[in-house]
């Protein structure tokens, strides 16, 4: 029988040879490890109806107390004693050397012991000390957790940047948020399950602070920019939907022929998921970011008619990020606006630095947890406040602080937190710990907890071995939690 060339038999090539008997074999191997143990403690649940999409809803460890997390980031590092921990020995003190050893500084242009230029007062039933700094965010005392006891390992941005959002400090290793979605997945198919939104200002350490690292690509942050477009391509070009559709029909067709000739490709099958994904967000993302169908009240309770350009770019961040709870986005981080100075990082010009980064965020901050709770998502949100690590308790130079890696604060606020809570202590001078010392990893930790994910269960094995958001450290703070 006479036969068409195109038809005949396709010899195999070494290559194409040693990779399916590869895959063959290890998938023989992998056949009887699973049957022994359960690799890491967490294994996936089949994705629905049999579909292989990477952002299906997965089981968590044990019910969830919380479905989202907002991660307010103050990049730069605010300072501790001008923000939540008030020292009255700096009031006492001031002008004076500082009393304390001193340990190695970033820039060591070490001057004398500095007081606060801002008063604090106790709000809420809790009496929870807040400075003057934030008024709106004082009327949510009760409902904050404040944690004066952290610490970081790095005392540089880059390396404490990549350490808060990775747990190493080092870059290529994946980010807290895309921890979560490898771990959720998402509950919301049109958008992604991790969002940046970016004030302007990408903090030291750039991109990689929102990396997948090793996980696979379709987990990495999304930067959602505060301008229109808030993405780019998000309005296709071509003349009609159809034709799209067409172009993303082929394209599926021809990276679904590979994947049947090479089997599992992460950056192909990350690629096709992300186009799918992209196609979606053309119609989700325009009707996201309009906020006509927001009152005026609200635009006003956000700040986004403010005479500061910094106010009114966080604000707008603020509520894209109530609405993107709204719409099931798992991990949303918002980053600084540009106020004119070098974000919170004031080694100099700490009164108006620390005073014009305060007056961009404070009122929108206190709207989001207001707005969050009257439309009932505060419950099943949990909201971080927090910088890379704090200040100084003396001055650099004679108006600014140091970088301060061995005491500072954040606060954590929303569902499973124990609302009016201190914990935690720094020294007579707001710069060591000296009780109830608090890791990064703690603070990771805490946050998968209340996502209903053991931080020791949820792996991925890289490079021979488990690898976990937390490495091998960390703790629940269970002492800020509500049961």
């Amino acid at each position: 029988m006479n036969h068409c060339r195109r038809f005949l038999p396709r010899c195999l090539s070494r290559r194409e040879m040693l990779s399916r008997c590869a895959g063959g074999f290890g998938a023989v191997a992998l056949t009887a490890l699973l049957a022994e143990r359960d690799f890491g403690g967490f294994l996936r649940a089949a994705p629905p109806d049999g579909d292989p999409s990477p952002f299906a809803v997965r089981p968590t460890h044990f019910p969830p107390r919380v479905k989202s997390v907002i991660y307010l980031y103050m990049d730069g590092g605010p300072s501790q004693v001008d923000t939540f921990d008030p020292k009255p020995r700096l009031d006492q003190e001031n002008g004076q050397p500082f009393k304390m050893k001193i340990e190695p500084t970033q820039f060591n242009n070490i001057g004398q012991t500095l007081a606060s230029p801002w008063k604090f007062s106790r709000h809420g039933e809790s009496g929870i000390p807040i400075s003057e700094l934030f008024p709106h965010l004082a009327r949510h005392a009760d409902d904050l957790a404040v944690i004066r006891s952290m610490t970081s390992n790095f005392s540089e941005h880059t390396n404490a940047n990549y350490f808060l959002h990775t747990g190493i400090g080092i870059q290529g290793r994946p980010t807290m948020g895309a921890w979560v979605g490898y771990g959720l997945g998402s509950e919301c198919q049109d958008l992604p399950a991790f969002i940046v939104l970016n004030g302007g200002l990408i903090p030291p350490g750039g991109l990689d602070n929102f990396n997948s690292g090793f996980l696979p690509a379709t987990y990495q942050g999304s930067i959602f920019n505060a301008g229109d477009p808030p993405v780019a391509n998000i309005r296709r070009t071509e003349a009609t939907d159809q034709l799209q559709q067409n172009k993303l029909a082929l394209l599926r067709k021809l990276d679904t022929s590979v994947l049947d000739r090479l089997g599992h490709v992460d950056q192909l099958e990350s690629a096709v998921a992300n186009y799918e994904l992209a196609y979606r967000m053309q119609v989700a993302v325009p009707g996201l970011t309009d906020l006509s169908d927001e009152s005026p009240q609200t635009h006003a309770m956000y700040g986004l008619d403010a005479k500061s350009n910094g106010t009114a770019t966080f604000g707008r961040q603020c509520l894209v990020a109530r609405r993107l709870v709204e719409r099931g986005v798992r991990f949303i981080e918002l980053t600084c606006p540009s106020v004119g100075h070098d974000r919170w990082d004031q080694h100099g010009n700490l009164l108006k630095g620390h005073a014009d980064n305060a007056l961009a965020t404070d009122q929108p901050i206190g709207a989001l947890l207001a707005d969050l709770k009257q439309r009932g998502l505060f419950d099943q949100t949990l909201v971080i406040w927090s910088g890379e690590f704090g200040r100084t308790p003396f001055a650099q130079g004679s108006d600014g602080r140091d970088h301060n890696p061995f005491g500072f604060s954040l606060w954590l606020a929303g569902g499973g937190v124990k609302g009016g809570t201190i914990y935690g202590a720094t020294d007579e001078y707001g710069y060591k710990v000296v009780e109830n010392r608090a890791e990064i990893h703690d603070l990771h930790a805490t946050m998968l907890h209340l996502l209903g994910m053991d931080h020791k269960r949820l792996t991925f094995r890289f490079s021979g071995r488990d690898m976990r958001l937390t490495d091998v450290h960390g703790e629940v703070i269970h002492e800020v939690l509500d049961g």
